[in-house]
């Protein structure tokens, strides 16, 4: 029986690999820290006592050794990661220190204490930043806009150094991935959450408000579903060779078209009046239900960015399952079906 360890065992990925990973047959442990078991238990859960928990931290060399000495892993998959671009502008030195030093302290302990074990790192499409070419492959220039694309790039060189000193490494450069298990920070599952309430009629969560708040409306982003991304993250290790692979669906939609698709979904249809950071979204009955808020841009704004996964279909014979019509319906659905439960028990 193969063992995996998977850290960021309690975020969307790591919870939807560990249950790939179960159903291969993998002893799976996974390692979280004490504060995050608390705020995302839901997600591991389900999986009950099918998995081994183990706490730890990227940040502390101790911790690593003592996880992957009690784990003995064949395979590791590193998904932990402060992964909110936005908050890395206001958290630059602690964004560097997980995702930049952090894999590094990982990567030494793995060659130390589990040197046969295969490695996958969490790459990211912001490492393209102010791309010059679309759609973007494995040989587009990384030019980041953002403490956490910077972070994960240099994540990503040391990476492809271990590979390079004959170890088992490699980088998923993964492009926007959702599911209804996405942290409720970002802003597609706001939109879907915010949404829900505003059909149900509940306050949004932080403001009180019966409306949303949202940034950039045209920014276009390669939006794939979770699921299927982690296939491709077990996929890549087990490969004879390791290779860093683009996972992305190869299309793009805007933010804008985010919204619309999740309103149709739980019955609201959206008129748009104004322009710029003027314009509104109102339904039907002349409601508002989408303003525009300076305070959610970035200050160093990604308008477009599109993957090419040519590589991953050829070598891993991988391709997205989920379309983004069926992941929005799937997100916005869940969403709705949550609230309503919950404020009927209430």
């Amino acid at each position: 029986m193969k063992k995996a360890l998977i850290t960021g065992i309690t975020g969307q990925d790591g919870s939807y690999l560990a249950e790939l990973l179960l159903e291969k047959g993998y002893e799976v442990w996974g390692m979280y820290r004490r504060s995050s078991v608390d705020s995302h238990k839901e997600r591991i859960e389900p999986l009950g006592g099918k998995i081994n928990l183990i706490c730890g931290d990227l940040t502390d060399h101790s911790s690593l050794e003592k996880v992957v000495n009690e784990a003995e892993p064949d395979e590791i998959y590193n998904l932990a990661a402060q992964s909110q671009v936005r908050i890395s502008f206001d958290q630059p030195f602690l964004t560097k220190e997980i995702n930049w030093l952090g894999v590094e302290k990982l990567l030494n302990v793995a060659k130390k204490n589990a040197s046969n074990a295969k490695i996958y790192q969490a790459s990211t499409s912001e490492m393209f930043g102010n791309v010059t070419e679309s759609p973007q492959n494995e040989n587009t220039p990384f030019k980041p806009v953002s403490p956490y694309g910077e972070s994960k790039l240099n994540a990503y060189k040391i990476v492809k150094q271990t590979r390079e000193e004959g170890h088992f490494a490699c980088n998923g450069i993964l492009f926007n991935h959702e599911s209804p298990r996405r942290g409720i920070e970002f802003v597609t599952r706001k939109l879907t959450e915010g949404l829900a309430r505003i059909k149900l009629e509940i306050p949004q969560r932080e403001t009180g408000i019966d409306y949303l708040e949202l940034g950039n409306l045209d920014a276009k982003r390669d939006w794939g579903f979770s699921g299927d991304y982690v296939e491709a993250m077990w996929l890549m290790l087990q490969q004879d060779m390791p290779k860093d692979y683009v996972i992305a669906t190869g299309e793009t939609h805007t933010v804008r078209e985010f919204v619309e698709a999740s309103a149709e979904v739980v019955g609201i249809k959206i008129n748009w009046e104004g322009e710029g950071i003027n314009e509104v979204g109102y339904d039907q009955k002349g409601g508002k239900i989408v303003r525009i808020n300076k305070q959610f841009f970035r200050p160093n704004e990604l308008y477009e960015l599109k993957g090419d996964p040519s590589r991953a279909k050829e070598d891993l014979g991988w391709a997205p399952k989920v379309s983004f019509k069926e992941l929005v319906k799937m997100m916005a659905e869940s969403d709705l079906k949550r609230l309503k439960e919950y404020y009927h028990t209430l």
